[in-house]
This record gives structure tokens, sequence and C-alpha cells, in this order.
């Protein structure tokens, strides 16, 4: 297979990447598979999600057996339709915007370095820095935040309260 350099936008017109230049992106990594968003609506980028049919996921949440067994994080920016197939992140780091985390964290200025992260009981499609502790809920970690915009996820098992 041949090496291919990426198309690039300088002073507005597109371009090959030229020798000695670099992308200005944010770099996250990690595996991903891709699935079919089967919520009535949109799902946004870090939100926890589980297989709820073949190649296809509903928003994660701790609170029932049938709906704490999270595949991944969406990892697409901003969000994966109704219908449409789009990356899960099942592990490695998930790269978002401050507001995007603060949207499924509940957080303001993103997300708190060396903080660990698990799945919401409360808000389907959601993760919480604080476990869950009541009877009947479920302590599903989720990944560890390494800045204010990456999260590194580790799926961790889940234990019933």
């Amino acid at each position: 297979m041949a090496l291919r350099k990426p198309l690039v936008l300088a002073s507005g017109q597109m371009q090959q990447l030229q020798a000695g230049d670099t992308l200005d992106a944010p770099q996250g990594g990690g595996d991903v598979i891709v699935l079919t968003n089967d919520e009535a609506t949109p799902v946004v980028i870090g939100a926890p999600v589980y297989s709820d049919a073949n190649d296809g996921f509903k928003k994660a949440r701790a609170n029932a057996a049938a709906t704490k067994n999270v595949t991944g994080l969406v990892s697409i920016s901003p969000s994966i339709a109704n219908g449409s197939t789009g990356p899960v992140l099942t592990s490695g780091v998930l790269v978002a915007t401050t507001a995007e985390w603060d949207a499924v964290a509940g957080t303001t200025g993103g997300l708190t370095k060396d903080i660990l992260y698990y799945l919401d009981p409360a808000t389907s499609g959601k993760i919480t820095a604080t476990g869950p502790t009541t009877v009947g809920q479920y302590v599903v970690q989720v990944g560890h935040g390494i800045s204010t915009t990456e999260l590194l996820v580790r799926l961790k098992i889940d234990i019933l309260l």
C-alpha cells in the first residue's frame, strides 16, 4: 500500500502537507468500533454507550443490569445522529473540548486530572466523578482524567451495590 500525504488548507487553498510541516490537531488514540445509534436523538461525544443490538448502541446508565455494560464512549464531535453509524472508543484516550466534557460530566471547565470517572446512575449517557453509593446501582469505572480535555478510557468490571 502506498504512503499518502494528507490534504490541508493553507491560506484558504487545499494542498498536500509539505515536507517539514506538522498537523495542529488534538491527538487521541485507542481502539474504536463503528456502531449505529439506536437512540431517538443524537448522542454526543464522550457519552458512554452500551450495545443494545447487533452493531447498535444506546446511552448507558448505572441503575439497571440491562444498561450498565459500557461498550465505550462516543468519539466523534459533536455527535452521532439517530440511525447513523459512528465511532465508539473502547479503550485509549478520548479528546474533547472542555465544553463537550462539561455536557457529559456535569462539570465546569472540563475534566480534572487524576480523577476517576464513573457511569452515572441518574442520567443515561453521562459520567460522574462520584461513584454510585445506593443499593441497586452499579459501580462502573469509565476512565480517569489526564487533562481538562482528555480522558483515558479504562472500562472496569462493575459491582452491584
